[in-house]
């Protein structure tokens, strides 16, 4: 039984994922879309899981999971095997480690591979062609629980001799329980999960967090249904009439939709109940488009409607990486065109010839059975030579991306720079003893040149620093946020290795109280130094982000302090956008021309800083 107005249901999920991966920064909570898409698949298993049992009191869990893999499997096979070849029309960085990450989404455990490489959803260098098959592991997980579960409950209450009369509301009621205490523990474990965190990854992409969404959709299949419907949703459809029934839909559609501009991924707000809102709004939309259903029994679903409906779990699964490749080939707008250009035919071809033909059935859109041969053969050639062409790949892909090599080169020089400075802290130890036994009394002076702390944007171009800013040296690492900053200067202070003119990169991975701990740092300075600031840039930034506001604060410290100097990193990098055009706005992917305008923003805030006096 196919409802009505359902499709509106996917159609919302599917553009509210496209238009936030599309155009991210002006849709940035966009991806609630996935949630739409959960709390749906939650709401119509359960339904048909009831209508099951129902009918046969009896729930048949193998049947059930083989469902579940012939609608999912192929089609996510074809999108793999079909993206494959695109990937030569970018670099080399963009199939790094793909043999894992194909392994990954074909064993749905995508989620839990990108939480153990330490994968962001928004934020990654090189993104992963297959990050998106996340939410087909959750997917995956919840069907196979959840079958289990719903097997179990049928066994017992078989076991049970229970009234055969009133199993189906017994059913109902366990259901809706066990449904319940589920999302509420979902909740409550994201809720819990996502305080004094700085990337929200790994709870988005966790089965055990993100789970909820599915049980609010049993929940709601619980008091509704689609064949099968309790007697107080009959009666909720028989007063239903439908001009409120059609405009609370489109007023559930309206805050979905608001809800896209308001939350964002980073926001501890969105794991608080952001998330939860949105599969309510979504359970809402669907008991109405339900009784639309049975208010419009002569009106039929538009065509258009049903087949974006019907190819929208492809469609999901083609658009990510194809508008990845494209996006590093031409801009926005047309990438987005030709994403879809080629992403819809395929998700036809895949749900309306390929996936009934795998399941022993007769596409029903070929009329002429004389056809079906002709077209297997050509399916199984192009099958073989699209999977000749991913092996090509996987064997050829590299292990690191460019900037991966940069770094790991660039933590061995740190490393045999970390050696160096210990045999000269130990040595001048051993000096500072020999004075104290001669009754010398030595001064500690502060040698001259240049200290470097940065992060991973100055590890990137560490080597070229060091030999193009004068006499100085570099410490550099991932993930240094101002705190590990500090921590860093400190030491080389206190073992009088802090140069002259300290240079602070320091930004990109802001947190909440930056500014304060830049205060902290500013304070514990000793006198004798110069300090250079180094502005943060992101190009995916507007002025509420933390490394945007820390910019803003640092251009203020020179009015306030004679020994500070601003490196306008963030205006100099804005003026070269094709610096990092195929990145993640952040680093710039090991290109000369980015060492070249980094090393110049250096060497311009030591001149500007040679002017001023040291701190007293």
């Amino acid at each position: 039984m196919r409802i009505k107005w359902f499709s509106f249901i996917r159609i919302a999920g599917l553009l509210s994922v496209l238009t936030y991966h599309f155009f991210q920064n002006s849709y940035p909570g966009g991806f609630i879309g996935v949630d739409i898409f959960f709390t749906f698949s939650g709401f119509l298993i359960t339904a048909l899981m009831i209508d099951e049992f129902a009918k046969t009191r009896h729930f048949k869990l193998i049947k059930f999971y083989q469902r579940r893999f012939n609608r999912i499997v192929p089609p996510l096979l074809l999108a793999i095997l079909v993206v494959m070849p695109f990937t030569y029309l970018v670099s080399p960085d963009y199939v790094t480690g793909i043999g894992k990450q194909i392994a990954a989404a074909m064993g749905f455990t995508t989620n839990y591979f990108e939480i153990a490489t330490g994968g962001s959803y928004e934020s990654k260098f090189i993104p992963h062609l297959f990050v998106h098959t996340w939410s087909l592991a959750v997917e995956m997980h919840f069907y196979i629980l959840w079958g289990l579960i719903v097997a179990c409950v049928v066994r017992w209450m078989h076991k049970s001799n229970g009234d055969k009369k009133g199993m189906v509301v017994s059913f109902r009621a366990i259901i809706a329980s066990i449904s319940l205490v589920f999302a509420l523990v979902s909740v409550i474990l994201m809720g819990l999960r996502s305080f004094n965190l700085t990337d929200y990854s790994a709870v988005y992409f966790s089965s055990l967090t993100h789970c909820f969404p599915f049980f609010v959709g049993a929940v709601t299949a619980s008091f509704t249904g689609i064949a099968t419907v309790p007697k107080r949703f009959q009666q909720a459809l028989s007063r239903a009439r439908f001009l409120p029934t059609i405009v609370s839909l489109v007023v559930a559609f309206v805050f979905l939709v608001m809800l896209g501009f308001v939350m964002h991924f980073d926001s501890q707000e969105t794991y608080l109940g952001g998330i939860l809102l949105a599969s309510l709004i979504t359970a809402f939309a669907i008991v109405k488009a339900r009784t639309l259903h049975n208010l419009t029994p002569n009106i039929n679903e538009p065509k258009w409607a049903t087949f974006i409906a019907d190819i929208s779990y492809s469609m999901y699964l083609y658009h990510w990486p194809l508008f990845v490749i494209f996006s590093q080939r031409m801009n926005t707008i047309s990438a987005v065109i030709m994403t879809i250009i080629i992403g819809v035919p395929f998700s036809a071809l895949s749900y309306y010839i390929i996936e009934p033909l795998l399941a022993g059935k007769q596409p029903r859109d070929i009329k002429n059975t004389a056809l079906l041969k002709p077209i297997k053969t050509g399916l199984t050639a192009g099958g073989v030579i699209l999977l000749v062409i991913a092996v090509v790949v996987v064997k050829t892909a590299p292990n690191l991306t460019q900037l991966d090599q940069k770094l790991w080169i660039s933590s061995l020089y740190q490393a045999r720079d970390n050696m160096t400075t210990s045999k000269t802290v130990i040595q001048a130890d051993i000096k500072q003893q020999q004075a104290a036994k001669d009754k010398h009394k030595q001064s500690a002076t502060i040698p001259k040149g240049v200290s470097i702390i940065g992060d991973s944007v100055t590890a990137g171009t560490r080597d070229y620093l060091q030999k193009n800013v004068a006499d100085s040296t570099v410490d550099a690492a991932g993930e240094r946020t101002m705190q590990l900053a500090y921590d860093v200067m400190m030491r080389a202070q206190a073992n009088h290795l802090l140069r002259e003119n300290v240079v602070l990169s320091i930004g990109t991975n802001a947190l909440a109280g930056t500014n304060e701990q830049l205060e902290k740092l500013i304070y514990d300075l000793k006198p004798g130094h110069r300090l250079i600031l180094v502005t943060p840039y992101d190009g995916r930034a507007d002025e509420t982000w933390n490394s945007s506001k820390l910019a803003k604060f640092e251009r203020t410290l020179p009015q306030k302090y004679n020994f500070i100097t601003i490196a306008d990193w963030q205006n100099m990098a804005r003026k070269h956008p094709e610096v990092f055009e195929g990145t993640d706005g952040v680093h710039f992917a090991g290109r000369h021309e980015g060492d070249v305008i980094y090393a110049q923003t250096v060497n311009d805030g030591l001149k500007e800083a040679a002017k001023t006096p040291v701190k007293k």
